[in-house]
């Protein structure tokens, strides 16, 4: 039964790529925990919380991408040989310092909204506004998470651009 009233030749792209999020997703969240493990210094305390935190996030966000594929009358990638041959976040050892590891993070975050903004281009085209929903939020959501990573990894003394706000 088609319950989504969608063409399945449409569905097929969107399904492709929800596929590599979900391989990308895996990855991060293995990166996650791997940091959440062996974060070392004076910032331990902010960035083990901060690590699990997101791969909580990641854990969630890796169920939701898989259901959405078996919503779309698909099986999703279920195996980490397949999520390392599809993703483009790439797998990495933990041991470095907490301002690589925040580095690394941002640069799987450009990957991953990169690879989002490709599934709402696909979706779009296919007039699939569930996957159109959930893609946005995380969007959103993911963002927010850059900015806060960018926004630690800066010093007291950075500023944003000012250029659009009235300064007396």
């Amino acid at each position: 039964m088609n319950y989504l009233d969608i063409e399945e030749k449409k569905l097929v792209p969107v399904v492709l790529e929800l596929n590599v999020l979900l391989a990308d997703y895996n990855l991060y969240y293995q990166k996650l925990r791997g940091f959440h493990w062996n974060v070392l210094g004076k910032n331990f305390f902010d960035l083990h919380v901060k690590f699990e935190e997101l791969y909580n996030e990641a854990k969630v966000k890796i169920d939701e991408i898989a259901e959405r594929i078996l919503t779309l009358q698909h099986h999703p990638a279920s195996q980490f040989r397949e999520y390392i041959k599809l993703a483009s976040v790439e797998e990495i050892a933990p041991l470095m310092k907490d301002t690589e590891m925040i580095e690394e993070l941002l640069g799987d975050h450009k990957k991953i909204l990169k690879q989002m903004k490709t599934i709402l281009r696909h979706a779009d085209e296919a007039g699939d506004e569930g996957t159109i929903d959930l893609i946005g939020a995380y969007i959103r959501e993911l963002e927010k998470s850059s900015w806060m990573l960018n926004a630690w990894s800066k010093s007291t003394s950075d500023h944003l651009d000012t250029s659009l706000i009235n300064q007396s």
